[in-house]
């Protein structure tokens, strides 16, 4: 009877089946994949001298971006971040209110909310599609809230609960239509941290459109780059309108003046970024089809594993699969950390999920509810390189 492997031998097997062995160079989580097409775009970019702001790929970026996730409008923005802050601050969200987030995160999500002078509630998540659990949620809201003139009030604290921020782990679509009816029952406006799940949808139905508004994220990490960059979507025109003048200082238009009715922000998306984005949308189909073979190999070799598991896409759902991900089937710390190391040794960079953000400083005293799934998928999830490279040579 042969030995059981042990965690590392059953990882280390199967990215070097997968990927190879690295040869000289790490084998990076994720790079962008830039060529000829990219370099001409922005070279005409360059050569015709709109380079900030203003300028024709803006719009060819934000109409392609509409086309492919059929959102109504969209607005290109200077990076993930500060969307997410700009989508929040349009909504409503107000100084001193509370608002919803996953622990399970990445800083931004709380940050935004912090940038809004809001505070974030932190909520477990599902352990299956790894976003926000919207059956958790209900009851952690059932037990501690009240509503009071049609708005949500944390009993605990007794400030207002404004908005819900659910973020789609890895590119993995979560619960977001049951998440839907839990944000209609508590009075709570939704905004999308769809910042890892361009390419990934419910049904026909794109991730970022199914909230009052969604943002996506197109760092140089990102299904597609635009170097540093991000977009809004949103179905509602006013939302839209509103969204789009305060990216842009809330200048009105005219001939000379600088007249502004708002303190606004200074958002919009580089024309030179646009360029490099409208490039790369036109290759988005391919990395897509790359990234769903590398996944389907992933998830063949590690069927054989007796220790980690691969996370596939929820049943419902198609995930970009931006970052593959495993998990150990006993969530332990010691032995994720033994097997990142392991794997950093033999020039693979995975890496684990993020600390959660209920333990960081700046958010040791923020509300929460009780967060065991979350502890547990910290414990226990890895991603794993996850470049459409990898495959498209296949395609």
């Amino acid at each position: 009877m042969a030995t059981p492997k042990t965690s590392k031998q059953e990882l280390l097997a199967v990215l070097n089946s997968v990927l190879g062995k690295s040869a000289g160079s790490p084998i990076a989580l994720h790079e962008p994949n830039i060529g000829d097409h990219e370099n001409e775009l922005v070279a005409k970019c360059l050569s015709s001298g709109w380079v900030s702001s203003v300028g024709q790929y803006i719009t060819e970026f934000e109409t392609g971006l509409a086309k492919f996730t059929k959102a109504a409008h969209v607005i290109a923005i200077v990076n993930g971040t500060a969307a997410l802050h700009l989508a929040l601050h349009a909504v409503g969200v107000k100084p001193g209110d509370e608002v919803i987030v996953p622990t399970l995160s990445f800083v931004a999500t709380a940050n935004s909310v912090s940038h809004c002078g809001a505070i974030p509630h932190f909520v477990d998540s599902d352990g299956d599609a790894l976003g926000l659990d919207p059956i958790a949620l209900r009851a952690h809201l059932s037990a501690n809230t009240s509503i009071k003139d049609n708005q949500l009030f944390n009993t605990k604290t007794g400030r207002r609960i404004s908005a819900l921020v659910p973020m789609h782990t890895f590119g993995h679509p979560m619960q977001i239509a049951k998440l839907v009816e839990v944000a209609s029952e508590f009075k709570l406006t939704i905004v999308e941290d769809a910042a890892e799940s361009l390419g990934s949808f419910v049904g026909n139905a794109h991730t970022g459109t199914f909230g009052k508004c969604g943002v996506l994220s197109f760092n140089g990490n990102k299904t597609i780059t635009t170097g540093g960059g991000g977009a809004i979507l949103t179905n509602d025109a006013e939302l839209a309108k509103k969204i789009r003048h305060l990216a842009t200082t809330a200048k009105l238009a005219h001939d000379w003046e600088y007249i502004h009715d708002a303190v606004a922000f200074n958002y919009r998306m580089p024309n030179i970024n646009a360029a490099l984005g409208c490039a790369q949308l036109d290759r988005l189909d391919s990395f897509l089809e790359a990234k769903r073979k590398l996944a389907t190999k992933y998830s063949e070799a590690f069927a054989e594993c007796d220790t980690l598991s691969f996370v596939a896409e929820p049943n419902g759902t198609t995930s970009n699969y931006w970052l593959n991900t495993i998990r150990l089937n006993t969530p332990d710390l010691q032995t994720r950390d033994e097997l990142l190391s392991a794997a950093r040794a033999d020039g693979y960079l995975c890496r684990p999920a993020w600390n959660l953000l209920h333990t960081l400083p700046m958010y040791l005293d923020a509300p929460r509810a009780n967060l065991p799934v979350a502890q547990k998928l910290w414990q226990s999830l890895i991603n794993i390189p996850s470049s459409a490279r990898h495959c498209l040579g296949d395609i």
